[in-house]
């Protein structure tokens, strides 16, 4: 079975409720899937960060087939734009999915680092075809 880390803002619960819908579609098509903050949990204090960092890159990499990583909103977050560059040092393909408006427009604030390092979904529809062809 292949492993999808799953990456995205954590910030508030209508972002994280966005990646369970990701590792949801994910799930139904036989992946299994790693999401940090339901897999490891959120930090509320400088002392969880050790833990964070173990369970969510050091864990939650281990395996790992490929990263999905949720591009919706102004910006990436700081914690996903790292996931992204650590996966793709690490020769772990990743895929983004930005459905809230085309990447061309979202250049900016996405950054040509970003767009040309993945491809990009801007639909469900369209990623749950490509990854049904990962399977």
């Amino acid at each position: 079975m292949k492993k999808v880390y799953i990456a995205g803002k954590l910030t508030n619960k209508t972002e994280r409720e966005r990646l369970e819908v990701l590792a949801e579609l994910c799930e139904s098509l036989g992946f299994e899937t790693f999401l940090p903050h339901r897999d490891v949990g959120l930090y509320s204090e400088v002392q969880d960060v050790k833990k964070i960092f173990e369970g969510d890159i050091i864990k939650g990499f281990e395996n790992c087939d490929f990263v999905l990583a949720n591009l919706d909103g102004l910006h990436v977050g700081a914690g996903t734009a790292w996931e992204i560059g650590y996966a793709y040092a690490k020769g772990v393909p990743t895929f983004g999915i930005k459905t809230d408006e085309p990447v061309e427009n979202a250049i900016e604030y996405l950054s040509a680092i970003l767009i040309g390092s993945m491809k990009i979904f801007e639909s469900v529809e369209e990623l749950k075809k490509a990854l049904k062809k990962l399977i």
